[in-house]
């Protein structure tokens, strides 16, 4: 059917109308669309009122259009949440009804840098315990986490495999993890993390940089998380005073 059917902006109704392809089925998740010459064709509209339309659907992401290769569905996110929610990645996989695993790639114990000395109120001599791991859901890659705890808070003996830090620290310290001081920083490809995430090379990534705080105001866990933004979409819930 045409889209020259109602009084609105062509290039409006072709984006309604490329949702509600997307929505019934004829074209699915990370399918190519047909080319602009063909889809224009099917349409009914020109090149130019389609070219529009793709460039609204593009900033919305309900498509992608790779350079030299085609245009192609969006995938949705899999993870909705509100960034004034804290969570562990564990639970956020939980509540998405997957199963949450872990992938570690190394722990060390480490000397602690300026910054981390002013982060944690460190003594120069007091060392970190830091960890690399990936998160995956349901055998998924999805995050990878690099964590800092300070040693002197954990006990002599006690298992990183575990997958949640949060329940980690709960049970083998005490400390709770009441809240944390959050920046979020949005970056494109990187060349180690994006290949391990198995990444596209126009895939973005979400960085959240965190300090998390105990019961007590302590700063008790530092983490940089690298979210991928195609399966994770965070919000904020924001009021007027």
């Amino acid at each position: 059917m045409s889209t020259k059917a109602d009084n609105r902006h062509l290039y409006l109704k072709v984006i309604e109308r490329i949702k509600e392809d997307i929505r019934n089925g004829i074209y699915t998740e990370k399918e190519k669309l047909p080319s602009e010459f063909e889809l224009s064709k099917i349409l009914g509209v020109s090149r130019a009122t389609l070219r529009e339309a793709l460039r609204i659907l593009e900033e919305e992401h309900v498509i992608i259009r790779r350079h030299g290769v085609g245009t192609f569905v969006h995938t949705k996110p899999l993870f909705l949440t509100g960034i004034e929610q804290l969570n562990s990645v564990t639970k956020m996989i939980k509540q998405a009804n997957m199963i949450p695993g872990t992938i570690f790639l190394s722990s060390q114990v480490i000397m602690p840098s300026e910054e981390d000395i002013n982060r944690f109120r460190l003594e120069h001599d007091q060392e970190l315990f830091y960890l690399e791991r990936v998160r995956t859901a349901s055998g998924q890659p999805i995050v990878y986490c690099l964590d800092k705890i300070p040693m002197d808070i954990l006990p002599d003996s006690f298992s990183h495999q575990q997958e949640s830090l949060f329940d980690l620290l709960e049970k083998n310290t005490g400390s709770v993890i009441s809240y944390a001081a959050t920046d979020i920083e949005p970056i494109g490809y990187h060349d180690t993390i994006s290949p391990v995430l198995e990444c596209e090379p126009e895939t973005a990534l979400l960085l959240l940089k965190q300090t998390h705080y105990d019961q007590n105001d302590k700063p008790v866990l530092h983490s940089l998380n690298y979210f991928r933004a195609d399966k994770f979409s965070f919000h904020v819930l924001r009021k007027r005073f």
